[in-house]
């Protein structure tokens, strides 16, 4: 695990944009309305590209250059925008029938970022050298996970379900920037493409939901055809 050598301020900078993506998942959490979600979703992943690459530039990693760049091209502006297109063909604007209110769902993500904290901590204590950003990362990446699982759980469309995978690895993959930076390139570019096959693999699931359910509600779906 990194032992990050960082100044003060760029101990703050990484802190700031680690907060900020955690708040853009609440944000999803929180609404309705599948615009948002993407836009939260493009902004989220537009910070975890900033960090990759201030992180390059500071420990001299130059690979993350690299992923800084496809994580814009790709998580960034291509995945929001196909999203996008799926959304408008289907008309749907926003999550009709939620298991629980936005609130609800606020107060348990916030209780998710507690436990987190918690776990962070614990595990921090089993380092030799964890520093503040070290817990902050791995609280920022347990929370967005929980936030993902929260979103497969508590929302019924396909739009919301897929958004929620796309968290979930959001998280993991703003806390291994930070702490393993130098994990091999070639894993990157994986976990990169992984993301528009599964976005490709939705857009096709999402058609045969619509001709054979006529809904993209989960809710629809009582029963498995063989």
């Amino acid at each position: 695990m990194h032992g990050f050598h960082a100044s003060p301020v760029e101990t703050s900078l990484f802190s700031v944009l680690a907060i900020a993506s955690l708040l853009l998942a609440f944000v999803m959490l929180g609404s309705r309305w599948l615009k948002h979600y993407l836009i939260a979703f493009a902004a989220e992943s537009w910070i975890i590209a900033i960090l990759s690459a201030a992180i390059g530039y500071i420990d001299h990693y130059p690979e993350l250059y690299v992923i800084a760049l496809l994580t814009i091209v790709f998580r960034g502006t291509l995945l929001p925008y196909l999203l996008l297109r799926i959304t408008r063909r289907l008309t749907i604007e926003r999550e009709l029938e939620p298991l629980l209110r936005p609130s609800s769902s606020l107060v348990l993500g916030a209780a998710g970022v507690v436990f987190s904290l918690m776990v962070a901590a614990r595990m921090a204590y089993t380092l030799p050298a964890a520093t503040e950003v070290i817990i902050l990362a791995l609280t920022v990446m347990l929370s967005m996970k929980l936030i993902g699982y929260l979103m497969l759980a508590v929302r019924h469309e396909a739009i919301s379900h897929v958004l929620g995978l796309l968290v979930l690895e959001n998280g993991i993959f703003l806390g291994t920037q930070i702490l393993v930076p130098g994990m091999p390139m070639l894993l990157e570019l994986v976990i990169l493409f992984d993301l528009l096959i599964i976005v490709v693999c939705f857009g096709v699931l999402v058609r045969y939901l619509m001709g054979q359910v006529g809904s993209t509600s989960a809710l629809q779906l009582r029963r498995l055809v063989g």
